[in-house]
């Protein structure tokens, strides 16, 4: 009769000892206190009082970094935040070497965060925000190796600047706008004079040209009945037609004394 006592309880013991560790878990197991192997997933044994397991997912996390003050290389404070990607690569390092890795990672990465961004200029920070996230994540990755902890990524949401440096960012990008505009506006005016010049080359070269590009003018003006046309004429032609209108007249008046 004892054995069947005997056997339920070998029984019972075995049902209890049962552990499940999923697919995307690791489990780390002691035995009297000391570190013994890591458990696949699966159904494992784990003898009560003997044994114990630390279950640890190894799936990859994001830790967001709250939003940190910090100052530039240029002196100029921001605020800054980011989100870390990361997995445990090594589960009986994450749970040997720190206490606790999630808040680990997190406090770590708020330091590096303000060193990194301490380090280099505004322009820097808001021009070259990867190559600034890609720094962070390789110091981050070097520090939490020896806790078997691998970064995958590291990405700068957002860079808080004060409301006075907005407004002189905003100055400068106007400036830089204005800027660009009067060199366009002079190289257009540097095409146009040269274009300029080649066309009263032709025309200076062609007898007649300029006479028919004249009257050109003034058939595309004539099209217009709307428009007031004020045509210039040089002054030399109205002197010259002057003068000749008066030896005309002085002719006239000889030829009639001449008959009288």
């Amino acid at each position: 009769m004892w054995i069947y006592y005997l056997l339920g309880v070998v029984v019972f013991t075995v049902l209890i000892s049962i552990r499940q560790i999923n697919q995307y878990q690791r489990g780390v197991k002691f035995r009297l206190g000391k570190f013994v192997s890591i458990q696949n997933p699966g159904w494992r044994l784990i003898w009560p009082i003997f044994e114990s397991v630390v279950k640890v997912d190894i799936r990859v996390k994001a830790v967001d970094v709250p939003n940190q003050e910090a100052i530039t290389k240029d002196n100029i404070s921001v605020g800054i935040n980011a989100v870390i990607y990361y997995k445990v690569d090594d589960a009986s390092k994450a749970i040997l070497e720190v206490e606790n890795f999630f808040y680990a990672i997190s406090q770590l990465a708020q330091t590096t965060m303000r060193n990194i961004v301490g380090s280099v200029d505004l322009d820097t920070l808001l021009s070259e925000r990867d190559k600034v996230s890609e720094q962070i994540r390789t110091i981050v990755d070097k520090l939490t190796d020896p806790w078997g902890i691998k970064v995958q990524n590291v990405d700068l949401k957002d860079v808080v600047l004060p409301e006075d440096m907005k407004r002189v960012i905003a100055r400068q990008a106007e400036a830089e706008r204005e800027k660009r505009a009067v060199i366009t506006k002079a190289e257009g005016e540097v095409i146009a004079s040269t274009d300029l010049a080649k066309a009263a080359k032709t025309l200076s070269s062609a007898d007649g040209a300029l006479h028919l590009r004249t009257l050109n003018t003034l058939n595309d003006l004539a099209s217009d009945k709307s428009n007031t046309v004020i045509f210039a004429i040089p002054l030399e032609i109205l002197r010259a037609l002057e003068g000749k209108s008066e030896v005309n007249l002085e002719k006239l008046a000889d030829k009639l004394l001449n008959k009288k």
